[in-house]
């Protein structure tokens, strides 16, 4: 096994140890919480799944952007948030119910939501483009669906269990995602930075901080789920991203680093929309404890 590949392997463990973690925490109610609420699914929905795509087209077609920056916006713009984004959404003051529930709907629409817009971009952009269900299933079973699930499963034969070696497991996912994330941003910075100029940058940040402004005004009338909801619509998961990015433009070898300059960008914009929220909104004591790893 090359280093490559034995980086990957590490990054897919990180991710699934940290959504078992999740649902060592969780309940199948929290996982249904949006399901059960289609006024705030919808207005979730409006803000990932409608608002975001018609922004990626306005940018790509108004903009003499790279091609690579073109297609990440796309493949951004349609895929679910990432596996360890409820980590950051509860430490943020995010509610449990709503986040989980929020990763575990987007992720199971995704399997119908990419497909179907990959032929809606098609027939705009005139550029043949496909993403099998089945591919986008998979991803989304072995990397939110199945642990998740089974950290729940856990948590409700044997609580104290899942109490105790919650906070480890996510340690020790955290650390594996950041011995795995590093040697990658390192060997690829300089093709990263590479592609910034003729807008990028600028499109990359108006795509993130429309995300945080629709997510935090669609989010309904509770401030900790416009919080979760607005963190949600500027994240996507990096994986299924590069996957619609290998499958249409398999020849375009820069679309993977233009999505790591986009995870860059909003991850920062995300912090400080993080960091500068008012004071009364703080994590409830209950979201520190539980992302206290």
């Amino acid at each position: 096994m090359n280093l490559e590949a034995l980086i990957l392997v590490v990054v897919k463990i990180s991710i699934v140890l940290s959504v078992f973690a999740l649902g060592l925490q969780a309940t199948f109610a929290d996982a249904m919480y949006l399901f059960r609420r289609p006024r705030q699914l919808a207005r979730a929905f409006l803000s990932m799944n409608v608002i975001m795509p018609l922004l990626a087209l306005l940018l790509v077609f108004k903009f003499n952007l790279d091609p690579a920056v073109k297609i990440a916006l796309v493949a951004l713009s349609v895929s679910p948030v990432p596996p360890v984004f409820p980590k950051s959404a509860l430490k943020a003051g995010g509610k449990e119910n709503y986040t989980v529930g929020l990763l575990v709907a987007f992720s199971v629409l995704a399997i119908v939501v990419v497909p179907l817009a990959m032929k809606i971009f098609e027939s705009i952009g005139g550029v043949p483009l496909s993403m099998p269900a089945r591919s986008v299933a998979t991803m989304v079973f072995s990397t939110v669906l199945a642990p998740l699930l089974a950290g729940i499963a856990v948590r409700a034969l044997a609580a104290s269990f899942a109490e105790r070696v919650a906070r480890p497991i996510s340690i020790s996912a955290s650390v594996l995602l950041l011995l795995g994330v590093l040697p990658v941003l390192f060997s690829a910075t300089r093709t990263v930075f590479s592609l910034i100029g003729n807008g990028t940058l600028l499109s990359l940040t108006t795509f993130a901080v429309v995300g945080l402004i629709a997510g935090y005004w669609l989010g309904g009338p509770e401030p900790a789920n416009r919080r979760v909801l607005s963190l949600a619509t500027a994240s996507r998961h990096p994986g299924i991203a590069v996957a619609i990015a290998h499958a249409n433009f398999p020849h375009q070898k820069l679309a993977v680093p233009a999505v790591l300059l986009y995870l860059i960008v909003s991850g920062i914009l995300s912090a400080l929309f993080t960091r500068f929220r008012p004071q009364a909104q703080i994590a409830t004591p209950e979201a520190k404890k539980r992302v206290a790893a």
